[in-house]
């Protein structure tokens, strides 16, 4: 009735007793902002959930700080592969047939992500947009190889873990923008998300020696544009070779992405990560010209970016990433076993923290580096820690072994590393390593065990089992087996923990 119905509205316009001040009934409490909150930026202040003008922009601040953050960590693999363009262009890699040849083993003159000095490195870098489709013939023998796109995302592998099996063969590499018909037989095919790629092929050493390695690339390798004729490689020598393929840590690193950004397809990338790009200012097809303001809090980004990245990387916090369990300091470069960073094969997303740990202090991405490859390809284990989790010192001694009957069909090697620049510690020896195959004079146990030291003077009647160190640095070591066998897999052999000896 029209009284019952004035009854029910004349109640409805008077608040519940319990009602949140404000409102005509109660509100959950979670629901509501204080009018001021203290967080890690400061105190944010509000008016009626309305944040006033100094809490706006702190918050915006922090925003665009946390942008520009998570584009470091993110885009780690990006810049770093541009930094390995930039570099070997510097020293005359600027065709499909030139290539970086490390005749002498790679020193610690060439500032390389962790790079070895125990297999005979032959490096291009391919211009797919330069050149169109180009063709790579691998020669038989060659060791691990692998092609790689401008994120740093496996493409296809070459030689022993390639589809060759080490019996040589023609690659195919198409463009991203490829739209003829792919040629189905003759060639292994790959078509790249990218133009850029970097190659990275390795032969092995024979008695120690590059020779049989070097010929191998120099005689049997070629890299040519299928619109072209085969023709000679041409040898720039890295080794001795002083140069840096290392991307920057400061703000110039967004200068080195945007550069990538502007060259690559568009949809080489998801949208998401771009829309990180695009909240900093870079966007394809837009100039990248932050103000002031946004400068400032980018260089602040990176700070905080390359902070992370060095603690994932030198103080891992994930428990699956330690080969031997936490009390250990072996860890894998791979946490989670993955090439692809993908938490049960995508269940659980990708690993991006993972990711981003490995291409701090790595390069080459590839299967064959973390699959269970008996007598193939190569494992990884590093450590910058002692066996008391103190971070290695380069002023002090210390020692590791390395137990008999190591488990490599081809052999093993330790390389120390400088944590500024992740790449081989520069000391008085240009080769800051010891290797199975190229150090046979190292002494042994009765066992077949061998003792490494490691410090800034060698142990008394222990040089040749001696990696030099530097007072006042700190350093960190890789172990790596080629053509690891089962006892690696399966744990029964391991190294031990380096110990602090003084």
């Amino acid at each position: 009735s029209f009284l019952a119905a004035t009854v029910a509205m004349s109640k409805r316009k008077h608040p519940d007793s319990d009602a949140t001040p404000g409102f005509n009934h109660k509100i959950p409490a979670c629901l509501m902002t204080p009018d001021e909150v203290n967080t890690s930026i400061g105190t944010l202040k509000f008016f009626d959930g309305m944040p006033d003008e100094a809490t706006v922009e702190k918050v915006y601040d922090n925003l665009d700080t946390i942008r520009g953050t998570e584009v470091f960590l993110d885009f780690v693999p990006l810049a770093s592969v541009e930094a390995l363009r930039r570099g070997m262009q510097d020293v005359g890699i600027d065709k499909a047939n030139k290539i970086l040849l490390y005749t002498d083993l790679m020193d610690s003159g060439s500032i390389f992500l962790t790079g070895n000095t125990d297999t005979v490195y032959a490096i291009g870098m391919l211009d797919l947009k330069r050149d169109g489709p180009t063709i790579v013939e691998i020669p038989a023998g060659a060791g691990p190889g692998t092609l790689n796109d401008a994120y740093f995302r496996f493409v296809i592998d070459m030689g022993a873990p390639g589809p060759d099996r080490g019996k040589g063969g023609k690659y195919l590499i198409l463009p991203p923008d490829f739209e003829g018909t792919e040629p189905s037989d003759g060639y292994f095919v790959a078509r790249s998300p990218t133009y850029v790629n970097w190659l990275p092929l390795r032969g092995m050493l024979k008695d120690g020696k590059t020779d049989a390695a070097v010929k191998m690339w120099t005689e049997g390798l070629k890299i040519y544009p299928v619109s072209q004729t085969p023709c000679q490689i041409e040898i720039v020598k890295g080794t001795g070779l002083i140069f840096n393929t290392i991307h920057a840590n400061d703000y110039s690193f967004y200068d080195e992405i945007n550069e990538v950004i502007q060259r690559e397809p568009i949809d080489a990338l998801p949208e998401e990560i771009r829309g990180n790009l695009a909240a900093i200012g870079m966007q394809q097809g837009k100039p990248f010209k932050p103000d002031d303001r946004m400068k400032r809090l980018l260089t602040d980004a990176i700070a905080i970016g390359n902070a992370t990245a060095r603690a994932l990387a030198f103080r891992p916090r994930s428990e699956s990433i330690w080969y031997y369990g936490k009390e250990s300091s072996w860890f894998s470069a791979f946490d989670g076993g993955d090439y692809r960073w993908l938490v049960d094969n995508g269940k659980g997303g990708r690993n991006k923290d993972a990711r981003t740990l490995f291409f701090y202090i790595a390069t080459v991405n590839t299967p064959a580096m973390v699959l269970k490859m008996v007598g193939v390809g190569s494992q990884y284990a590093l450590a910058a820690t002692d066996s008391q989790k103190r971070y290695l010192d380069g002023s002090k001694t210390y020692k590791v072994l390395i137990p008999g009957n190591a488990p490599a069909k081809d052999f093993w090697s330790l390389v120390v590393y400088d944590p500024q620049t992740r790449s081989m510690l520069q000391t008085g020896q240009p080769y800051p390593s010891k290797n199975s195959e190229r150090n046979k004079d190292m002494a042994k146990g009765s066992d077949g065990s061998i003792t490494i030291w490691f410090g800034p003077a060698s142990p008394k009647s222990c040089e040749t089992n001696w990696i030099q160190t530097v007072p006042g640095k700190a350093w960190f070591v890789c172990l790596r087996l080629y053509g690891p066998l089962q006892p690696w897999f399966d744990k029964t052999w391991r190294p031990s923990e380096i110990e602090l000896v003084d």
